[in-house]
Order: structure tokens, then sequence, then C-alpha cells
């Protein structure tokens, strides 16, 4: 179990994780601009414990993925990616035991190129 928070500590959350068998960034254009290094569980994976009534959401484009984060000090905690929302997307620098910078094999997911934008 890990245990997420956003930086002022309002939003917490705990994620049911042994290891993180993926690890990503996203070049679709909010990715790029919040450049945070995710992973993903399911949803039943991801349990908020506290400040849900803190988390701000985002959605553009087709309106399917939403993207939260704290609306005190502003990080991106997680989102559900429109591909599949099943699944919950969370920041890794959201959780204290975990470096980002010290992570090898981050893989490039190609949001800039979604399939689900293609005519």
């Amino acid at each position: 179990m890990k245990k997420l928070k956003c930086h002022c500590g309002q939003f917490k959350a705990e994620i049911r994780i042994d290891n993180l068998d993926k690890i990503l960034r996203c070049n679709c254009s909010i990715c790029k601009r919040k450049g945070a290094i995710m992973s993903m569980v399911k949803n039943e994976d991801f349990i908020i414990v506290e400040g849900e009534d803190k988390l701000s959401l985002y959605k553009f484009h087709t309106k399917v993925a939403k993207h939260y984060f704290c609306s005190i000090c502003g990080i991106y905690t997680h989102h559900n990616p429109r591909s599949n929302p099943s699944m919950t997307g969370f920041n890794l620098g959201c959780i204290e035991d975990i470096d980002t910078f010290e992570l090898e094999d981050i893989k490039i997911n190609d949001g800039k190129n979604h399939p689900l934008d293609k005519n």
C-alpha cells in the first residue's frame, strides 16, 4: 500500500500496489504541461482517504478523461484516462517514498496521437 498526498496535505489517498510495473509520461496537451511521471491502477485500488471535497476536476476536448488536482495547492494528484476510465493514473511525485528523479525505464504514452482522435 502506497500513500499519496498533494503538496498541502489536504488530499490523501491510498493505492493498493505492490510494484510499479508501468511508469510513464504522456505527451498529450495537458500532460506535457504538467510534466508528471505517472503509474496506473484499477479504480478500486485507488482509495481516497481524505479531502475529496478539496479536489477540482478538469475535463477538456472529448470531456471523457477526468483530471483531478487539489483546489488549495494546485497539485495534479490523479486522473481517469479516456482510453480506459476503469483505471486511475496517479502522480508518482505525490508519493513520499518515491524519488521520481531516480526512476528508470519511463515509457512515453503517445497521447498527442491518441487513437480516439483518429477519423
